[in-house]
């Protein structure tokens, strides 16, 4: 049997840039084991896996993987899956703003598709998180190392490092200009000599102020033990750790913040993610994700033997 998919660049509307992700729009009949050898034949950073709406309720379970093992919870598949439905008219856009709730293993979670002369326009996804935080990490001399830079490359004007556990762990680093970040490499060595072993973070989140774009509020990166030295990962799945940390300053108020994070270089593959977040008192954060997202190609592909 043959499945249809579809390659979408999402958190950006211009093609061949933002994160790739691809889409089955009907994987019915598919095994897990089938799915885990479609996403490492295509080889894409993530790609999801959506199942019949069967009962009414406008609900789709999903499944996303990466080459390597199945995701419990992504967030740029999100912004695929609404594009590619509302694109294919399986979601109908009846309204400025249509509602679509998708089930990933971690959860239902609350999305919008947004409409412009009845084609998606934008994608927002909305979800509560219940982070953890230590402020113990490394010292700043060890963080910086790990990551090639030097200690001063460290801004701690505003904000500090911290170690934010999610659904996934992250070591949240402010870095004080853009070319830091770019020019940062993870340094497994160090790593595994004087960070490994006391560090909890599975991924080192850097972000700066600075950005190469005017309209952006922060420039960020994924490094870490198992992102090639010269890979720039999506950064959507990052989102609820990097807004609990934000919110974990004292300095950020009360209330709803908007923001706008790019994640790439602007020549090759730029995203621009689109944040809302609502700090409150309380252990739970809720947070809305949104971008645009573009189908740059279609196929289809025979499914592995059972």
């Amino acid at each position: 049997m043959k499945y249809k998919y579809y390659i979408t660049d999402v958190f950006t509307n211009k093609s061949f840039n933002g994160a790739q992700i691809a889409v089955f729009p009907n994987a019915d009949g598919l095994d897990q084991i089938q799915m885990q050898i479609l996403a490492r034949e295509l080889n894409l950073s993530e790609t999801t896996f959506v199942f019949s709406e069967k009962d009414g309720s406008g609900k789709y379970r999903v499944r996303t993987f990466n080459p390597q093992s199945e995701i419990d919870f992504a967030g740029h598949p999100m912004i695929a899956i609404g594009h590619v439905l509302a694109s294919i008219d399986e979601l109908k856009l009846e309204k400025k703003h249509t509602p679509l709730l998708i089930e990933q293993n971690s959860g239902v979670i609350e999305a919008s598709v947004s409409q412009e002369d009845g084609k998606p326009s934008l994608v927002q996804f909305s979800l509560e998180t219940n982070p953890v935080i230590d402020h113990f990490v490394p010292v700043n001399k060890d963080i910086a190392a790990v990551v090639s830079l030097n200690e001063s490359d460290i801004d701690i004007s505003q904000f500090q490092s911290r170690l934010v556990f999610t659904d996934q762990s992250y070591l949240v680093v402010p870095i004080k200009s853009y070319s830091a970040v770019r020019n940062a490499k993870f340094n497994f060595n160090v790593w595994s000599q004087s960070i490994a072993g006391t560090c909890m973070a599975k991924e080192i989140l850097l972000f700066s102020k600075q950005s190469d774009i005017e309209y952006s509020n922060f420039h960020a990166r994924l490094l870490g033990p198992d992102i090639g030295i010269h890979e720039d990962p999506p950064i959507g799945s990052s989102m609820p750790a990097f807004t609990s940390y934000l919110c974990d300053h004292e300095h950020i108020s009360e209330g709803t913040h908007t923001f706008v994070i790019d994640r790439g270089i602007a020549t090759i593959r730029k995203s621009v993610l689109n944040i809302e977040m609502d700090k409150k008192s309380g252990e739970s954060l809720k947070i809305r994700v949104g971008g645009p997202a573009v189908i740059v190609g279609e196929g289809t592909i025979s499914a592995p033997e059972k």
